[in-house]
């Protein structure tokens, strides 16, 4: 399908072999990054890659752990609030269009999630509205209601309106009372990470961890910062839908799915993530005529969270532009993506139960917008969102 997909791609944008230039580039970087590892370019298996990377990522959790003050035998608990602070005042991309608490508040009062409310101690909705937030809420409610209450509760966007959203900075809360512990417990044993984003609320909720975990402070940076991309994107997609007399609907299926536009690229739908990518990507490509007065150039902004990283330490450099890169190995890739590195190492996993997925997301993502600069696939997308906006139900365009 990979294939197949690259052949309908370069056939549509005219045969640029950008699937071939990609992969020169590819190979070419990660000789590049093997050597700065002390590795020979041109004999290193992937178990000796993948253990490298595991003691480095090791290393650099020292590192960034003395950056952010915390000691190295500090509890998990302290690990993940020092990480919450430091996201809170970090200098970038932190504006975002999301719901009012107030209306957010109102949806729960319609829609009260009994179970969280008594597994939280709570005697009445009013109370439980007092000293939580509503996103610490809505973490409760996904572990402890039904799917049943979830789809109902979810329902009750479809009548949202443009005038329930505002814009403010994103939020990142550590829930840190003692009620809080047994279900934050709970919920990373149950959906396997303590990161919990909800893009219509602009907010990040960082779990405490009770255990310890290799890697916790990396990891944890790294997968909120990943995550502020997403309500970002997120956000941008329904700037753009507020001329839309079917928002509600909009954003109630955005939330549900990862938005995309109705354009396709391979025959597959181009996600909206993407998009905000590409013009974040190569600026010179931004159309005011399709954005505007809604989406401003600002909106669009995509921050990688290696440069936090460098930012926080310059040592920690090696890990910029390693986000689509890994080493072939008997066929199967190494990645060297620093959250599937962080991935892999927080959770013991052997080099035969390695994860890598973050790579293939990114490859893909580069892959795709390579093809997409292309003048008249370029064109062809642009041509279709402006009719996004134009039409309630716009027929699809199928660009490959």
């Amino acid at each position: 399908m990979f294939s197949q997909s690259i052949r309908q791609l370069e056939q549509a944008a005219g045969a640029p072999s950008a699937d071939i230039r990609l992969t020169t580039d590819i190979i070419q970087q990660v000789k590049t990054k093997l050597a700065e590892l002390g590795l020979d370019p041109a004999d290193t298996t992937g178990p000796e890659l993948y253990e490298v990377l595991r003691q480095k990522l090791e290393n650099d959790e020292q590192l960034v752990k003395y950056r952010l003050n915390i000691s190295s035998d500090a509890p998990s608990e302290l690990v993940v609030s020092r990480v919450q602070q430091f996201l809170a005042k970090h200098d970038m991309p932190q504006q975002c269009f999301a719901l009012k608490s107030s209306v957010f508040k109102k949806l729960l009062k319609a829609k009260p999630p009994k179970a969280a409310m008594k597994r939280l101690g709570y005697r009445s909705v009013e109370s439980m509205l007092k000293h939580e937030t509503p996103a610490q809420l809505y973490v409760a409610a996904l572990l402890c209601e039904s799917n049943s209450w979830q789809r109902t509760f979810l329902n009750q966007y479809a009548k949202l309106a443009p005038s329930d959203f505002e814009s403010r900075r994103i939020s990142f809360i550590t829930p840190k009372s003692k009620k809080w512990q047994t279900l934050a417990n709970s919920f990373v044993a149950k959906h396997r990470t303590h990161i919990v984003a909800y893009r219509e609320l602009g907010t990040v909720v960082l779990l405490p961890v009770q255990h310890d975990i290799d890697g916790l402070a990396v990891t944890t940076l790294m997968l909120a910062l990943n995550e502020t991309n997403a309500i970002r994107a997120f956000s941008s997609f329904i700037k753009m839908q507020q001329v839309k007399p079917t928002f509600g609907r909009i954003v109630q299926q955005a939330v549900a799915n990862e938005p995309l536009t109705s354009a396709t690229l391979a025959g597959k739908a181009v996600p909206w993530r993407m998009i905000q990518q590409y013009y974040a990507t190569f600026k010179e490509a931004y159309n005011p005529e399709l954005f505007e007065p809604h989406v401003q150039p600002e909106d669009l902004q995509w921050y990688k969270g290696e440069d936090a990283l460098v930012g926080l330490e310059p040592a920690l450099h090696f890990w910029q532009g390693t986000a689509m890169l890994a080493l072939m190995h008997e066929d199967q890739p190494v990645s060297l993506n620093i959250l599937d590195v962080a991935l892999n190492h927080a959770n013991h996993l052997g080099y035969g139960d390695r994860v890598v997925h973050f790579f293939r997301d990114h490859l893909w993502h580069e892959l795709m917008m390579r093809y997409l600069h292309q003048e008249n696939l370029e064109a062809a997308v642009g041509q279709q969102l402006s009719k996004d906006l134009i039409n309630d139900k716009p027929e699809q365009e199928v660009l490959a």
